[in-house]
């Protein structure tokens, strides 16, 4: 896990001093609203429908022990108790005073941790893969290439005032677990010339209210360009991209506008004009942060474990635990746990200060003193002795964190929606809570088998809802919440945009319709044929009469 130098502490310690002071001339009414907002957008800090908000940066998912027991201290003393994880492996905090903010950043501060460009138009945390360096289709670990994108997009001069938001996930799998194509800028581990490290390249994808996939624009940037030509796609949207509009500003829509090879020559002129040897990243500073992710000291173990094998047979709670929520890992006898975060009825993505603290502790006695945020607003511990697994297992049960759906319909992707967002239309939590309690039954889920549903409170999709095999999308109808469905959509290596199914529907036909929905699957499905599968072969026609019973299904 990579750890401040004297650089990243310099420059978070300057910061917090700088916006303390920005902080006490907002208190004092030196500063108005709309003076501090550029302010407190460049520091996590949002103001939403009841309180502010902040937003800390959690890199590449990656936490210790100790920092998790931190972000549980700051729930408490800050906040109400609680925290929110985000699609971004970032964390929420909903309810601080804006006069605590400068105390709570030096609090995070002391654990290497801070608030810094986790919104504004600028370059937004990067993610990963959730399973990075235990994953066994991983061709390399990504997060040292994440470390070295975090330390060159901090502050950037050139690229801290951008058209709007720009994100980066980067996977180094085959299988991508990182929804890269839902990103501006999305970077794929591939092998170049000579087998060395290379990035397939994509860029314009993003959601929202015109939301892209995004497209290859180079098949292998070798890795020592890789600074290079991500500056010249940031320097050709800079220059280019819209700023008059702040719903056609983001990148997708210059890559849409212009085509990918117009986008694509303008980026290649940029390119040739670089010093790339400014911006050449030194072989000597990559083999330095790799050593930052140096695997743990594994022991050298069996693939299989007794422990493990007898508790599945023994427990039947504990077989449907195993068989969801664990995940295989390149090492022998090890394995990544998903813990999560989506109990019935639950808010997805909540977490207590006591839950944070008991994962924090379970982290260091089973895991190497890591624990890792995911894209699926659950935690991860991703490096468990299979032996170990039923203890762990039984000691987050008893926590109420061991919900076996990991993958399954009830690990529902969720924004907080109109219960705390300014910008949303409706309520996201009301409506996933009343999903998890109508499809809870563990035995449906099982004959389900993988299904994943996203929900968004608002057309900004926070929720990720354009790419959920469900999407469920919130929407204001004369003043009244609607939701509109959509099926077929995907974030992963076969990303796609869902399809709007038909008009929306009032909150609570929601979960019944959900419910049509995955029992018309269960009908006209083939031989071992997903729910994604399904939809993709049939269109959403068979679906549609499902939801709407053969009512008008446009109106």
């Amino acid at each position: 896990m990579y750890r401040y130098d004297e650089f990243d502490a310099a420059i978070v310690r300057e910061r917090i001093t700088e916006f303390s002071d920005q902080v006490a001339r907002r208190v004092s009414g030196a500063l108005t609203e709309d003076e501090f907002k550029p302010l407190r957008l460049m520091n996590g800090l949002y103001l939403q429908l009841h309180a502010y908000m902040l937003r800390v940066a959690i890199p590449y998912g990656t936490m210790d022990g100790r920092q998790l027991h931190r972000l549980a201290d700051i729930a408490r003393t800050y906040d109400k108790g609680y925290g929110h994880f985000t699609t971004r492996t970032n964390i929420q905090f909903n309810w601080p005073a804006l006069s605590d903010i400068p105390a709570l950043l030096s609090d995070l501060a002391e654990v290497e941790m801070h608030a810094i460009q986790t919104s504004g138009n600028c370059i937004r945390n990067v993610t990963t893969d959730v399973f990075a360096g235990c994953a066994d289709d991983e061709i390399e670990d990504p997060r040292p290439w994440c470390e070295i994108l975090r330390q060159w997009s901090t502050i950037h001069p050139e690229f801290s005032f951008l058209p709007r938001k720009f994100k980066i996930a980067v996977t180094g799998a085959t299988r991508d677990r990182a929804a890269i194509r839902t990103h501006d800028v999305g970077l794929q581990i591939v092998r170049g010339e000579e087998g060395g490290t290379a990035f397939r390249v994509f860029v314009g994808g993003g959601q929202g209210r015109l939301p892209h996939i995004a497209q290859e624009i180079a098949p292998a940037v070798p890795a020592e360009d890789l600074l290079a030509y991500l500056t010249a796609i940031l320097r050709a949207w800079n220059l280019l991209g819209r700023r008059d509009n702040i719903h056609k500003a983001r990148i997708k829509i210059l890559v849409a506008s212009l085509g990918i090879d117009a986008f694509r020559a303008e980026v290649d002129r940029h390119f040739a004009t670089l010093k790339r040897e400014d911006l050449r990243i030194p072989e000597e500073e990559v083999a330095r942060i790799q050593t930052y992710f140096a695997p743990p000291a594994f022991e050298s173990l069996p693939k299989v474990s007794d422990a493990f094998d007898r508790t599945i047979l023994a427990d039947r709670q504990f077989s449907r635990f195993a068989r969801n929520n664990v995940r295989r890992h390149k090492h022998p006898g090890y394995a990544a746990v998903i813990i999560s975060l989506k109990p019935r009825g639950g808010v997805p993505g909540d977490i207590t200060a006591d839950q944070m603290d008991a994962v924090a502790d379970l982290a260091t006695e089973y895991a190497f003193d890591e624990v890792r945020a995911a894209y699926e607003q659950n935690l991860v511990l991703p490096h468990v002795k299979l032996d170990d697994v039923p203890e762990l297992w039984r000691r987050l049960s008893a926590l109420g964190l061991a919900t076996p759906n990991a993958d399954l319909v009830t690990d529902i992707i969720a924004c907080p929606g109109l219960d705390y967002c300014s910008l949303a239309n409706a309520r996201s939590i009301p409506v996933a809570q009343a999903l998890s309690e109508r499809l809870a039954d563990p035995e449906f889920q099982d004959r389900l088998g993988p299904v994943r549903v996203n929900m968004s409170g608002c057309i900004n999709a926070c929720g990720h809802h354009h790419v959920g095999h469900i999407g469920v999308l919130g929407v204001d109808r004369k003043g009244e919440e609607y939701y509109q469905i959509t099926l077929g959509g995907s974030p992963d290596e076969t990303a796609a945009l869902g399809e709007i199914v038909g008009r929306s529907l009032p909150a609570d036909e929601v979960a019944p319709a959900v419910e049509r929905t995955l029992n018309r699957y269960l009908e006209i499905r083939e031989e071992g044929e997903s729910f994604l599968a399904a939809v993709r072969r049939t269109g959403v026609a068979p679906f549609r009469d499902a939801i709407y019973g053969g009512l008008d299904a446009v109106a």
